[in-house]
């Protein structure tokens, strides 16, 4: 079984974000970079439990320079035996879809997995552009995947519940919460990534139809307010009239 593994790189959720340029450049200086969380705990890991499983190979693909390259080993420490990288800025989702479904028809997998989207821009809309491009089914928020040759039994969440489906290689999937339990690299694993192939391959042209206009942080939190636990009232009062539904 062929298996391609999208990988992202996303800022570490403690990093401090500022952007330059009149707010319109992300600010990069002193930014911790880590691997996509949905990417790494649930699409590649469900990625390697099927080759255990079933045999065969995993990739992981990354459009991106050479600074990414520490966090595709990442990858690689967890299990993953080889990676690619599009030498190339991930620009926009159409630019970084057209390099993946162009690598991926090239080389005929049975599965792409990625996650359901990344921790930053939360577009999620990498996996359809890349299903579309291969002319490959698409399934979204996949909790449960299981395999019986080249049928996929696919559990995903929607609206109030989950569903069933079952649809058939080639695939592309976007991982959700629950499709695997999160992988710590070991010692073995990570003396193991320094040795495995990282290819690096030119970009294919691709169109950009999006450029940034601007970048806005969020409004600070509010202060804490402090309620004696014998004024009930008060309480009642602000959670009427100044607490929000976010």
């Amino acid at each position: 079984m062929k298996l391609l593994v999208c990988i992202s790189k996303t800022p570490d959720t403690t990093s401090k974000i500022n952007f330059t340029d009149n707010n319109t450049v992300f600010d990069k200086t002193n930014v911790q970079y880590i691997v996509n969380p949905y990417d790494e705990w649930y699409a590649l890991v469900r990625a390697i439990e099927l080759k255990e499983q079933f045999g065969g190979e995993v990739t992981t693909i990354t459009v991106g320079a050479a600074e990414d390259d520490a966090v595709i080993r990442k990858a690689l420490a967890i299990g993953a035996d080889k990676a690619v990288r599009i030498d190339a800025e991930a620009k926009d989702a159409l630019h970084v879809s057209t390099q993946i479904a162009a690598y991926a028809k090239e080389n005929g997998f049975d599965i792409v997995l990625l996650g359901k989207e990344t921790i930053d821009y939360n577009g999620a809309i990498v996996g359809s552009m890349v299903a579309e491009m291969m002319e490959a089914a698409y399934v979204t928020f996949v909790t449960k995947l299981e395999m019986e040759g080249n049928t996929a039994t696919i559990t995903r969440d929607i609206g109030g519940g989950s569903e069933v489906l079952e649809a058939q290689t080639p695939l592309v999937l976007s991982a959700a919460k629950g499709l695997a339990e999160q992988r710590i690299p070991n010692m073995r694993g990570i003396m193991a990534a320094r040795t495995k192939p990282l290819e690096v391959i030119a970009a294919e042209q691709a169109e950009e139809r999006t450029s940034i206009v601007n970048y806005e942080l969020p409004p600070a939190k509010s202060a804490v307010k402090m309620i004696d636990a014998e004024n009930v009232q008060e309480l009642v009062d602000l959670l009427h009239n100044e607490a929000k539904m976010i």
